[in-house]
């Protein structure tokens, strides 16, 4: 074939990138689970100087840590156009970014961009992504792009100016997260074994094993900069824990790559990608390019040793679990003569993403409109309110649901609100709690109100909050996503809104200080009125 087919064209690969961006169209909130305390965290970012009410209840202090991506960002964009669709704008783009970066790193490997490579890029939107992991998913967006470029520079010779320009570039991409670092890290690497190993130099016979590793490990070191800052930031006052490792979770994440609204059909998506493979493995239709291949070998090998939390960040592993899988579907090239093999393997593949970004679009306009709903209670809070959120929601075993998790932080930057359930982990964030009224009701998870069968560790238990929860640092108390049947009903709960049929607002009214006791007058607690009420005196 002497002529470029249509899926090999620079606009089929322009336009398959800007329909990436079509799920996130709609919704004024990119409904991502974590985003929506992060908006919070950027609240305080941007409004803290100005307002006696964050300084009050947040402290923000700028540091050098490797997950500040969009923290920075904002700073600019909010300028131009407001916090929130700034947010929207930035996490718009990481889909299309991704999926630029993956099908440069085909281009560069294959030398034309394969008729099945759209197969890889639904993972785009995989579980991570869903999760709201912004930061990380913007740091791997930026390392597959920067892995297109290594293959380019190094493909053309251009060894020396690549040595110079990423020595920033993985600078930059450390700053947005660290984990997209490690991953440019093992991709360069996995790319000069096969150079190295394929290149002899003046000669004639090919490198040993131990050159071949020695050179490889030379061309890379213009990564290894951000070690330092890697170094200095864990040495320094840092939380966070690693462990956690379970074997049987790695086939599950594998499972729930795709993992978005409806199981089976996420799961089915999945193993179209997994039959794809095993072709490829047993050399049936397609074959593996060397350089793509072992990119991916490296990631399934990080993604095997991964424990699940790693330096306090939690779902090590999962995170790896979707782009191992779409790199390792761009490594694919299919074989064969027959004239209708590679036009209808295009044409498939091009499907598989459309309906999947179908998928993507209906659902998050779904949740969409459930949070408008929800968000109504904040046109009903008092600039500088205290709320406390309790936030409804299933067992997490449960594929799909509301992703309200964080839905209250939006109050932060709408209303220089206290919201409980905001991250301070020493190190690792930028933000720290200073509202010492609040004890142990003040960050996450203590908002996250699960079923009883299935808490976890740290989170609220309904009655023990009503019972305990300082009235005096709060004096708003939100129900999210709560049908009616949960409702309250108590003195000092006043509603001040609900939704149709699920959330309520209520205003927390201060007991009335009691009146000393006369003689004769009742005095235990089984006397008095509500004297059986489990709520605390405050």
């Amino acid at each position: 074939m002497t002529d470029r087919a249509w899926w090999q064209s620079r606009w089929y690969a322009i336009g398959l990138a800007c329909l990436m961006a079509v799920p996130l169209l709609w919704p004024d909130i990119p409904p991502i689970t974590d985003l929506l305390g992060h908006i919070g965290r950027y609240g305080v970012e941007l409004e803290r100087a100005g307002s006696p009410f964050l300084q009050r209840y947040y402290g923000f202090e700028w540091g050098l840590i490797g997950n500040m991506g969009i923290d920075l960002l904002i700073v600019p964009l909010s300028r131009l156009m407001g916090l929130e669709p700034a947010v929207k704008l930035i996490v718009l783009l990481i889909p299309p970014l991704t999926a630029g970066g993956l099908l440069w790193m085909a281009k560069e490997a294959h030398g034309r961009i394969p008729p099945s490579a759209a197969f890889a890029l639904p993972f785009a939107y995989g579980y991570p992504f869903q999760f709201g992991f912004a930061n990380f998913a913007l740091s791997m967006a930026l390392a597959f792009l920067a892995f297109g470029y290594w293959l380019r520079l190094g493909r053309t010779g251009r060894t020396r100016l690549r040595a110079a320009l990423f020595v920033p570039i993985g600078l930059a991409i450390w700053v947005c997260h660290s984990y997209g670092w490690a991953v440019l890290c093992l991709l360069a690497a996995a790319a000069e074994l096969v150079r190295m190993r394929d290149d002899t130099g003046e000669g004639t016979a090919k490198r040993n094993l131990f050159s071949t590793v020695w050179h490889a490990g030379l061309a890379c070191l213009p990564l290894v900069p951000p070690m330092i800052l890697m170094l200095v930031w864990r040495s320094g006052a840092v939380a966070g824990t690693t462990g956690g490792y379970t074997a049987t979770w790695k086939y599950a994440w594998l499972l729930a790559a795709l993992r978005d609204d409806y199981r089976p059909y996420d799961i089915a998506c999945v193993s179209v990608v997994f039959i794809l493979l095993g072709l490829g493995v047993a050399r049936v239709g397609f074959r593996y390019n060397r350089t793509l291949g072992l990119a991916a070998l490296f990631l399934f090998a990080a993604y095997a040793l991964l424990p699940r939390v790693l330096l306090g960040s939690a779902y090590a592993d999962m995170r790896m679990a979707p782009y191992a899988l779409a790199v390792a579907v761009v490594a694919l090239r299919p074989i064969g003569d027959a004239r209708w093999w590679r036009p209808a393997l295009a044409v498939a593949a091009l499907a598989f993403l459309v309906v999947r970004l179908t998928g993507h679009t209906l659902h998050y306009a779904r949740l969409d409109r459930a949070y408008d709903e929800q968000l109504a209670a904040v046109e009903h809070l008092p600039i500088g309110a205290r709320v406390m959120v309790l936030v409804n929601l299933p067992c997490q075993g449960s594929w799909s649901y509301s992703r309200m998790d964080h839905l209250g932080s939006l109050a932060i930057g709408r209303r220089q609100a206290f919201v409980n359930g905001q991250w301070a982990m020493a190190g690792a964030q930028l933000l720290t709690i200073r509202n010492p009224h609040v004890g142990r009701f003040g960050g996450d998870p203590t908002q996250l109100l699960r079923p009883l069968k299935c808490r976890r560790r740290g989170e609220p238990v309904l009655a023990d909050t009503l019972r305990n929860f300082p009235r005096a640092a709060y004096d708003h108390f939100w129900l999210i996503d709560m049908p009616r049947s949960g409702w309250l009903r108590y003195p000092d709960l006043v509603p001040v809104w609900h939704g149709r049929t699920r959330g309520i607002l209520y205003r927390v009214v201060p007991a009335p200080v009691p009146a000393k006791p006369q003689a004769g007058s009742a005095t235990s607690a089984s006397d008095t009125p509500n004297g059986s009420d489990p709520r605390a005196t405050m």
